[in-house]
C-alpha cells in the first residue's frame, strides 16, 4: 500500500517537475556550473556546491533561489499526495541524478560527490 502510494506520488511529482527541473530550464549560469561540476544534484533533492570549486556570489544566489522554489514545490506536492516533503524531495532527486549528463557531479545518499 505504501509503495503504491509512493509510486503514484512519484508519477505526479515527475509530471509537475518535468518542465521546471529540466537542465534546459535552468538559468545559463547554473547549467554551465553543473556542466563544469561546480554545482550538482544532491540525493536530498536540492542543488549543492561541489567542494573545492569556486562559485560566484551571483551563482550562489541563483542556486539558493532554485532550491527555495524546489522546497516550495516539494511541500505542495507532498501535501497533495499525502507523503512527507523529504520523500517527495528524495524521489525527485533520484530522477534528477539519473538524468544528470556525463561530466556532471552528483552527491549520493552516502554524501560523496561523484562525476558521471
Amino acid at each position: 500500500m505504501i509503495i503504491a502510494r509512493l509510486m503514484t506520488s512519484f508519477a505526479v511529482l515527475l509530471a509537475g517537475f518535468s518542465l521546471v527541473m529540466s537542465a534546459d530550464a535552468l538559468p545559463a549560469a547554473v547549467a554551465q556550473a553543473k556542466a563544469n561540476c561546480v554545482v550538482g544534484e544532491k540525493a536530498d533533492g536540492y542543488l549543492g556546491f561541489v567542494p573545492g570549486k569556486t562559485a560566484s556570489t551571483e551563482l550562489r544566489r541563483q542556486v539558493r533561489g532554485i532550491n527555495q522554489q524546489r522546497k516550495s514545490a516539494y511541500a505542495s506536492l507532498a501535501r497533495k499526495n499525502g507523503v512527507s516533503v523529504e520523500v517527495t524531495a528524495a524521489l525527485t532527486a533520484e530522477k534528477l541524478i539519473r538524468a544528470a549528463r556525463p561530466g556532471e557531479c552528483v552527491r549520493g545518499t552516502d554524501g560523496r560527490w561523484v562525476k558521471k
